[in-house]
């Protein structure tokens, strides 16, 4: 991020330089100036998942002070749940009284530095797929009390009361890793393009400074064409129309080649597509996404790993940048290293050697006593990870925008040479994961907890009803937002 001297009216995006790809905008260098703001975000960029309102394991005054980011992305479903006996409730974050940045309640009621941009939806990323279907006028959201209707203008309201930087209309969403058929495409495309007109038509951009990101949906484009027409030449003449939210990168090649496509080249575009691995980052960056939600950093956090990885990769990609990492059998370079390892009792070496890396975590402390606190369930351990993992990201895109700056075959190559460095997937994590809360998983039919409990019966089965501690696992499965330890 950058500061400007000037604070524009409204959000401004400018393409400072664009790849080409079979007469396609690809890859694109650019920056992103909200409304109200002095801080610009340079993409392509990234935003931190939050949980709750937090970065897991980071309070406000951390994340001001050592998280690398150009913003946050908040889910409204994580403070809108509504207990059965207090239906009627309002939740208290609509009641908060707002301070700094003036007129953005959901800065105050989250504590989020005043710096830090917000990406306001009506769900987390990954979504927990709803056991039942949306309406023609709401979408089933997972709070912590359970699955709850959210309506269409609930959420107008909600976003018109909250005032963050960027909002994302309702899209309808199966949340499904399964393709929807093509009858219930086409109703995701009719609902959608409803519900966004109904959002412009209920948030007049006049008395917000909120920026508006329109979802485009992950189905085929000959299904949604009429949808993206509206937005093409209805909306975006009329000034509302900020960016756009794409829940499926391979969609953006076939809108580019669309007559519609000179009319939103110029839009920033905000990929909902979580990527798995910083090589389906690269890969997104390469179909022209310039803006990224990454899930997976809380993931590896919590799971005891500290990435290593770097962009453009290290020049010899068979002299190992850690000679501690365990052996996979070949020349490809390990994406992080488990710090839960015992290999690591000993070591005062920093997460990353060499001092590349420059985090709190780095310079302050060593692989011996992170292993430590992460082997104590100490919650230290994974603010410390947190911290580094997120600043490996962050150095991560300023080379990916580096060498977007050189030109396009330069961008390539490094891509290319990355691929060719580094191993497809992260290393298994082999620590005790902090809690998972209830609002953060469903189980599934017939799976178990996911926490299981700390206390036993001592000799259970055999009559004996003392209770004694228990060390539990909370096993290898993955989490998707990042719990945190109660």
């Amino acid at each position: 991020m950058s500061d400007e001297t000037q604070t524009p009216k409204v959000m401004t995006f400018q393409v400072l330089k664009a790849a080409m790809r079979d007469g396609a905008t690809a890859a694109r260098l650019g920056k992103l100036a909200l409304a109200g703001r002095k801080t610009v975000i340079d993409t392509p960029n990234f935003l931190a998942s939050t949980s709750r309102g937090v970065v897991p394991h980071i309070t406000p005054d951390n994340v001001k002070n050592h998280l690398h980011t150009g913003g946050v992305y908040m889910a409204l479903e994580d403070f809108i749940e509504r207990p059965q006996q207090y239906y009627t409730r309002t939740p208290p974050i609509f009641n908060t009284p707002t301070s700094t940045p003036p007129g953005k309640p959901l800065h105050s009621f989250t504590a989020m530095p005043p710096s830090m941009t917000t990406v306001l939806a009506a769900r987390r990323l990954p979504a927990v797929p709803a056991p039942q279907g949306n309406s023609n006028s709401s979408i089933s959201v997972f709070t912590s009390v359970g699955f709850q209707p959210l309506t269409t203008k609930e959420y107008h309201n909600a976003v018109a009361t909250l005032q963050p930087d960027i909002a994302i209309p309702l899209a309808d969403l199966t949340n499904h890793s399964t393709a929807p058929n093509t009858k219930r495409a086409l109703r995701m495309a009719e609902r959608t393009d409803q519900w966004v007109k109904e959002y412009f038509d209920s948030v007049p951009s006049s008395t917000t400074q909120t920026s508006t990101f329109a979802p485009i949906l992950p189905i085929d484009y000959a299904i949604q064409w009429e949808y993206i027409e509206r937005l093409a030449e209805d909306i975006l003449p009329t000034g509302n129309l900020s960016g756009l939210a794409i829940y499926s990168p391979d969609i953006l090649p076939d809108i580019a080649e669309s007559k519609y496509g000179p009319l939103l080249e110029p839009l920033p575009r905000l990929s909902l597509s979580p990527p798995a691995t910083p090589h389906h980052i690269l890969r997104q960056i390469q179909l022209g996404l310039d803006i990224f939600t990454i899930p997976f950093i809380n993931t590896v956090s919590d799971s005891g790993l500290a990435l290593t990885f770097e962009f453009p990769s290290p020049s010899s990609p068979s002299s190992p940048q850690d000679s501690s990492s365990p052996s996979n059998g070949t020349s490809l370079l390990p994406l992080g290293i488990n710090l839960s390892s015992p290999e690591h009792q000993t070591s005062l070496t920093p997460l990353l050697p060499n001092n590349t890396c420059t985090c709190y975590a780095c310079k302050n402390h060593s692989r011996a006593y992170i292993h430590h606190l992460l082997n104590a369930r100490e919650m230290l351990g994974w603010t410390l990870l947190q911290i580094h993992n997120h600043a490996v990201v962050s150095s991560f895109f300023a080379a990916i925008r580096e060498t977007l700056a050189q030109g396009p075959e330069e961008s390539e190559q490094a891509v290319q040479k990355f691929s060719a460095t580094y191993e497809a997937d992260f290393p298994a994590g082999t620590g005790e994961r902090p809690r998972a809360r209830g609002y953060h998983f469903k189980s599934g039919a017939g799976e178990g907890k996911r926490n299981k409990p700390g206390w036993s019966k001592f000799g259970e089965g055999n009559g004996d009803g003392a209770e004694i501690p228990t060390t539990t696992t909370e096993g290898n499965a993955a989490l998707d937002v990042g719990g945190t330890p109660n």
